[in-house]
């Protein structure tokens, strides 16, 4: 009897169980249209760059339209600031051969209207921290729009701040984003 109990309660919950899971898609963002940047300020001059080899994934709760999670991934070589150079001292600085990801990973989301805060860690030159980031929500043409800003001191990931002249650059990365997903 104990043997039959398990097998109807496993034959009862699987069904519930595989339904629980059809209710949440998996998206990945459009990498052809997605874009991370990052600026930087130098007493000299300031820049920016791009990325748009973007790998990032959201969990989507189809019945709810809620976001529950994020992750993104990508490589710090595919940056571009239109100056081989400084790209080319960017990647020396943040030891990319040594650290070839930078990571996020979402541990709470909290959505209030159009504004998504998502909390989560962010991995940069091999160290882990806890970070905000908040977006807006959107659509256009069936697709979903997040759109947000984030800062972060190259002092807490341990990254010698470049130089040029004997000058450094402002400790704040200020990165933005537009990731779309299909």
């Amino acid at each position: 009897m104990i043997k039959f109990r398990n097998v109807f309660t496993i034959l009862f919950l699987l069904p519930l169980w595989a339904f629980s899971q059809q209710d949440v898609s998996k998206l990945l963002a459009d990498k052809s249209i997605s874009t991370i940047n990052y600026a930087m300020k130098h007493p000299m001059h300031d820049w920016e760059a791009v990325c748009k080899d973007v790998n990032a994934v959201i969990v989507l709760n189809n019945a709810t339209k809620s976001i529950e999670q994020v992750a993104v991934s990508l490589k710090p070589q595919s940056f571009d600031s239109g100056n081989a150079n400084r790209d080319s001292h960017a990647l020396e600085v943040i030891e990319a051969l040594k650290y070839p990801k930078i990571t996020f990973v979402s541990t709470k989301i909290r959505t209030v209207a159009e504004t998504v805060a998502v909390e989560g860690s962010l991995t940069f030159h091999g160290i882990t921290k806890p970070v905000t980031i908040t977006a807006t929500r959107g659509e256009a043409a069936g697709k979903l729009v997040f759109e947000g800003k984030f800062d972060i001191s190259l002092t807490d990931f341990q990254v010698e701040r470049p130089s040029l002249f004997g000058l450094k650059t402002e400790d704040l990365m200020k990165f933005k984003f537009k990731l779309i997903f299909k």
